[in-house]
């Protein structure tokens, strides 16, 4: 590609010299032209990714609607978050058959398709299809951003680029409870889908006049035993999570799910490593053997499994057990959501003067420091003490997500660059997937304990609330441990 590599290319190059190409019509290469296509890229991730958690403080009420457990309607969300793990490995191999352009419009129709069958979902058998269908539509969205922000940002500016996309992969779900709360309280939760349809055209609209990037299309190979084996694997282990509190009922599936599970991830890192020698891997596996990308990679996963765990059990804890109200529990989210989005960009800057460590050490206590702090809630912990537990722990992300993201991504090879994109979003949707099912079973079975105990469904609910944190606590200082092992890119890398 001798004079393509000034273009916006958002193919992953693996190989290519190998297979029959087909040129795409050639697109913006101003920097104006590169900030319209990521930005419109980042508005769509944005509605998208605020989809993941956006139904965390309806919860109650949908357990009402339609009747279920607690354990149940969790996979509202962990649904969307299982399919995009298991949808994204395919996105190497979207990337390289389908042009931008084409990719774009069917992730938004995918996404809209969903929000309005979400919309009129009378129960919660119509509701999960629902969210799967938007969370496919999701998970072509992210590697296209990321691979675009690659791909077409100077390496010293990209710490700053990467900070605004830290907006959409983190932020967003932290703010989805307060935009869900304030209008499930005056117009109902079916609003909350209705509403976003109609931003999710708006997005279609503006990102078919910006998206026209150039590159080039081949006949890439599609691996379907892979995407059988990742099914299996990604949805025995978050299957067998979700359902670990059911042990104490003598149920044992949730032990056979998880070892199938990790029998498929074993056979797909065995076919991934043998397919890739021939450029035929679903999802290359050498970015693993990078330091800063596998170090990078166990703190985000930690990130997400904390955030994603903390703003499902931080609202049940709310409504249940101090009798909060919807509106109220979303307000009281709000703060370290915004905290957090203010801070993502100012840290990318930082990270791109300093590098990452100043910025990793500290925050990975701070994520550690606020689960810790979490844990300590009561029934007559103050509604303030709450909101600054969130924003300590927000401040932490903030300092750990921007730099963990540039600099995993920014260590590889630029032709692993598409694969290495897979994979960190592929393994951050296990991780939000994973955070939330063990945090709402910890939870769930530290309140059934205390229940058995005599304690009040509501001092339950606190107990219950006490020992998810607790898990999370320990979760962070997985990242704690880590994070001094970061170094920075030397010059030229």
């Amino acid at each position: 590609m001798p004079s393509s590599d000034k273009k916006v290319s958002m193919s992953i190059v693996d190989n290519r010299e190998q297979l029959p190409t087909k040129k795409r019509p050639a697109g913006p290469d101003s920097a104006r032209g590169i900030a319209l296509v990521i930005g419109a890229l980042a508005v769509s991730a944005l509605i998208m990714i605020l989809n993941e958690t956006v139904l965390s403080v309806v919860l109650p009420q949908l357990m009402g609607d339609f009747g279920v457990s607690a354990t149940t309607i969790q996979w509202l969300t962990t649904g969307f978050m299982l399919t995009m793990a298991v949808v994204i490995p395919t996105t190497g191999f979207l990337l390289q058959r389908f042009t931008p352009r084409t990719l774009f419009t069917a992730a938004l129709l995918l996404f809209i398709a969903g929000t309005v069958l979400a919309t009129v979902a009378p129960s919660f058998a119509v509701m999960l299809p629902a969210r799967v269908i938007q969370a496919c539509g999701t998970a072509i969205i992210l590697p296209l951003l990321m691979t675009a922000t690659l791909t077409s940002v100077p390496v010293a500016h990209r710490g700053t680029v990467m900070g605004l996309n830290s907006v959409v992969i983190s932020v967003a779900p932290a703010v989805g409870p307060t935009v869900s709360g304030v209008i499930a309280d005056s117009l109902g939760w079916r609003w909350v889908f209705g509403l976003m349809l109609v931003v999710a055209v708006l997005a279609l609209v503006l990102g078919l006049f910006c998206i026209r990037t150039s590159g080039e299309t081949r006949k890439a190979p599609l691996d379907v035993f892979s995407v059988l084996l990742s099914v299996i694997g990604f949805g025995g282990l978050v299957h067998g999570l979700s359902s670990i509190s059911t042990l104490l009922e003598g149920d044992r599936m949730p032990v056979l799910t998880l070892v199938a599970g990790l029998a498929a991830l074993a056979v797909f890192v065995v076919r991934q490593t043998g397919l890739q020698k021939t450029g035929k891997a679903l999802l290359d596996l050498r970015p693993f053997g990078v330091h800063n990308f596998r170090v990078s990679l166990v703190v985000v996963f930690v990130c997400m499994a904390t955030m994603l765990g903390t703003v499902m059990v931080l609202p049940l804890y709310l409504q249940n057990g101090l009798g909060v109200g919807v509106l109220t529990t979303g307000l009281l989210l709000l703060p370290g959501g915004l905290v957090q989005g203010v801070l993502s960009p100012l840290f990318g800057r930082v990270y791109d003067a300093v590098g990452p460590r100043p910025l990793v050490i500290p925050g990975a206590f701070l994520l550690a420091g606020g689960q810790w702090w979490l844990s300590m809630l009561d029934g007559d912990t103050g509604l303030g003490t709450v909101v600054a537990m969130h924003v300590v722990f927000c401040i932490g992300m903030a300092m750990l997500m921007t730099p963990l993201m540039t600099l995993s991504l920014s260590s590889l090879p630029r032709d692993l660059y598409g694969h290495g994109s897979a994979i960190v979003n592929t393994l951050q949707q296990l991780a939000g997937a994973a955070g939330t099912a063990v945090l709402i079973a910890a939870m769930s079975i530290g309140a059934a304990a205390a229940a058995g105990s005599g304690a009040g469904s509501a001092a339950a609910q606190v107990l219950g609330t006490q020992d998810a944190f607790v898990v999370g606590g320990v979760l962070g200082l997985v990242a704690v441990v880590c994070a001094p092992f970061v170094r920075r890119l030397r010059t030229g890398d």
